[in-house]
């Protein structure tokens, strides 16, 4: 049963004259369609989202209860797609400064091991005491100074992926229009893609 609420998450918005102007920064002076997004609106996109799995779809359910909210929809839909547009774009240039930072210092441990393995045994004599104990810090040595660039390169990438796949699910998100009867006390469930 568990998995099936993780399927898909749905985020509620109430759109109307009254919430529209919350879900934006009240310092920023543009367009409603170009604001940026208030920091309480992200933060409760983000609590929406908390238990977000691989396979999980999400889209948003807006309710309108009059024919003048609608207008708020296009301009409003246009500012979160764009809002996660960009943490996408950042955290896509974070992974590719990540990977190149990554291979660098794996080439320079390389580098560093290849010098230690093969220059500094054939400075000392083979009948040398120290030879072994030196042969034995540097296999040590060798190790310690691989590990953590190995590491980074096979686990640390993964949080990077996951959140630009969490940012895309949330900029091509679905959009369904949820509109109230007010005379009748009705719901009428509309299936709209905002673009």
């Amino acid at each position: 049963m568990s998995n099936l609420l993780l399927k898909r998450i749905t985020i509620y918005l109430t759109i109307n004259e009254e919430t529209i102007n919350s879900y934006f920064n009240a310092h920023d002076p543009a367009p409603l369609y170009k604001r940026q997004l208030s920091h309480g609106f992200e933060q409760y996109i983000n609590a929406c989202i908390v238990a977000i799995k691989r396979y999980s779809t999400v889209r948003y359910r807006l309710v309108c209860t009059r024919e003048s909210d609608k207008e708020y929809i296009e301009p409003l839909m246009h500012a979160i797609r764009r809002h996660y547009s960009i943490q996408k774009a950042i955290k896509e240039e974070e992974f590719i400064k990540f990977k190149k930072r990554s291979y660098k210092l794996l080439f320079a441990s390389l580098a560093i091991v290849m010098f230690c393995q093969g220059f500094l045994p054939v400075l000392l004599k083979e009948n040398h005491r120290v030879h072994s104990a030196l042969s034995n810090a540097l296999d040590v040595f060798s190790w310690v100074i691989l590990w953590k660039p190995i590491d980074k390169l096979i686990f640390a990438w993964n949080p990077y992926l996951k959140e630009i796949s969490i940012f895309d699910r949330l900029m091509s998100a679905e959009t369904v229009l949820v509109e109230t009867d007010n005379e009748s006390g009705g719901v009428v469930e509309l299936e709209r893609k905002y673009a």
